[in-house]
Parts: C-alpha cells; sequence; structure tokens
C-alpha cells in the first residue's frame, strides 16, 4: 500500500477539522509527516505530554473520533494506524468512516465505512488494505472507547478535479495534487521521496530524495507518473539544501503509455525518449528547464529523471498543458 501517496499527509494540505475530545494530545499530531517521538520527561498542564492524539478516560457509553480533511480528494486502497509509544492508553478497537467531496459531514448519512471495527494493539503499527474505489474528501477515524493514537496515514489516489481548468492552460503535471506519484526507483536511501513532487521549497536536506553514494558505474532514476496525459513546456529540479551531495547532472526521459504494470515500465524506461539532455546541475539552487533545454512534440504520462551519477533532489516539477 506505500506503492500509494499518504493523503493524510500535510503536503497535500490535509488537515485535522474536529474531534470530540484532545485533551491529552493535540489532535493535529494525528497527521504529522515525521515518525512519534517518545520524551521520557516531557509533560504539560494536562500531564503526559505524546506525539499523537490521545482523548481523556471516557466514563460513559460512547466512543471518541477525529476528523480529517483531505488536502485533495481520493481513494484510499490502505490505512495506517500507528500507536507507537502507546502502551497503556491505546484504545482496543478503531474504525474508519469516509464522506464525498461536496456532502455535508455534519449529516452522518452522508459517511460510508471504509475499515469496519479492528482491534488495536499498543506501541505498533497496524495496516489495512482497503477495497474501495469510491472519492472521498473527509476521514473519520472513531476509537473505542478513548486513548490515544500516534498516526493515521491514508495511502490512496489523487483524484483531482480538472472542470474548472482551461486545456490550454499551463499546470504542474506532476504535482501530488494534480495526481502525480512515484512510480518506480533505483534506489531512495535517504530522505523521503514522496516530498519530491510536494509543494514548495524543501525545509531541510531530508525533506527530498536522496540516493546513497553510488560505488559502481552508472547513474541513479526516479520514474513519475504524471497526473494528466499532457504536453511538456518547462521542468524545474531543486537542490534546495543538497550542497555536497548534489547531483552533478540530469537528464529527462519521457513516453506515453495509457496503462503498463510496475515491472514492464522499468524495463521499457530504458528505451524512452529523450526530452531533456544531460544538463548541468549546482548545489543548493533552483533550475529551470524550457523550450531551450526541452524536445517534447508529443503528450506523455510518464517521465524518467536520471540523475549523474547519485545525490539529492528536492523538488522536481513537470509543467506543461493538458491534452484533452
Amino acid at each position: 500500500m506505500r506503492d500509494y501517496p499518504n493523503l493524510a499527509s500535510r503536503k497535500f494540505g490535509t488537515e485535522v477539522v474536529q474531534t470530540s475530545d484532545d485533551f491529552f494530545a493535540a489532535k493535529e499530531r494525528l497527521i504529522d509527516d515525521q515518525p512519534p517521538r517518545f520524551i521520557p520527561d516531557k509533560y504539560d498542564d494536562h500531564g503526559k505530554w505524546m506525539d499523537g492524539w490521545e482523548s481523556r478516560r471516557r466514563r460513559d457509553a460512547g466512543y471518541d473520533w477525529c476528523i480529517v480533511k483531505l488536502g485533495v480528494p481520493g481513494a484510499i486502497q490502505g490505512v495506517e494506524i500507528d500507536t507507537r509509544h502507546f502502551t497503556g492508553n491505546y484504545p482496543p478497537e478503531a474504525s474508519i468512516d469516509a464522506c464525498p467531496p461536496g456532502a455535508d459531514p455534519e449529516e452522518e448519512k452522508a459517511w460510508w465505512t471504509i475499515l469496519p471495527r479492528a482491534r488495536l494493539n499498543g506501541n505498533q503499527q497496524h495496516f489495512y488494505e482497503i477495497k474501495n474505489d469510491k472519492c472521498c474528501q473527509f476521514v473519520r477515524l472513531n476509537i473505542f472507547p478513548d486513548g490515544g493514537v500516534a498516526r493515521l496515514r491514508l495511502y490512496g489516489t489523487v483524484m483531482p478535479d480538472w472542470a474548472g481548468v482551461s486545456d490550454d492552460a499551463t499546470v504542474e503535471l506532476s504535482a501530488l495534487k494534480s495526481g502525480g506519484s512515484i512510480i518506480a526507483y533505483n534506489d531512495a536511501h535517504y530522505g523521503d521521496v514522496w516530498a519530491l513532487l510536494s509543494e514548495g521549497r524543501g525545509s531541510t536536506m531530508g525533506d527530498g530524495w536522496e540516493t546513497r553514494r553510488r560505488r559502481d558505474p552508472g547513474n541513479d532514476w526516479i520514474i513519475v507518473a504524471l497526473g494528466a496525459r499532457g504536453l511538456i513546456e518547462a521542468i524545474e529540479i531543486d537542490t534546495a539544501h543538497f550542497k555536497g551531495n548534489y547531483p552533478d547532472g540530469a537528464a529527462i526521459q519521457a513516453v506515453d503509455i495509457s496503462a503498463a504494470g510496475r515491472a514492464s515500465l522499468i524495463d521499457q524506461s530504458i528505451s524512452w525518449d529523450e526530452v531533456m539532455p544531460r544538463q548541468k546541475l549546482q548545489a543548493d539552487t533552483l533550475h529551470r528547464f524550457d523550450e531551450k533545454e526541452i524536445t517534447a512534440p508529443q503528450p506523455v504520462t510518464h517521465v524518467k529523471l536520471n540523475i549523474f551519477p547519485d545525490g539529492g533532489v528536492s523538488r522536481f516539477r513537470v509543467f506543461g498543458r493538458r491534452d484533452p
């Protein structure tokens, strides 16, 4: 399921909007992108500080819940409920409901269940495959009866709404919010590979894609599926914060494929058309390439970023016009 992006990430603009109770630990921590931490001697006015969402001890027959609003609508294919560091205060059970775009989350009839009530253990990551192709905008995590959850991850497919976007408009075809996704890579030893397609510039050297030091011939690469088939007009490669470990150069290949398996894409990518020959890169620099360096006369669906020989890239952006 980790082949899908985490739709609950703040990289998409996702936020926690409502909860029944977060007395011990703030609801906003539930979707932090970093792994949960445990700090033994840290306390606040409400008690032990915990890195996650935690409700008070419930003294009635009800249960607690937390509502997450996805930054972009999508279909959820997998769920991770992480109770790491919650040992005597985790909920024994949980379920998850979803609500579609345009519906009123205040109306109970708008919700449907994507994960029925399931058992949880303390201090553990729980993974659940979800058989779902319906688009949702809100997700509700229910815990029975109370307790703490460190992180909620919602892995799935972005379903962007292109209705209000002109066919002639130049858009960021590769962006996570546009439905762009990482298909494959030969190495991603450091950092967060999904950050490569996220908004803004990298905040640290860990906020991007970085490979290990290459000790043999060849080069490293990553394949991106565009959110929409389109004609490439410009490309950005940002090496923000990568100073002693940026790639010496980069080149781009591309292809137009309607559907193919992951393995066949990797094998075929060797012979994809080169749309941008190798270009020199600099440390900690935002590089933009346009028609002077790019030759892409036909619409494409996938691009392959080759870096020479190895190193780190903070952001990768492909701009162009969608093919109607």
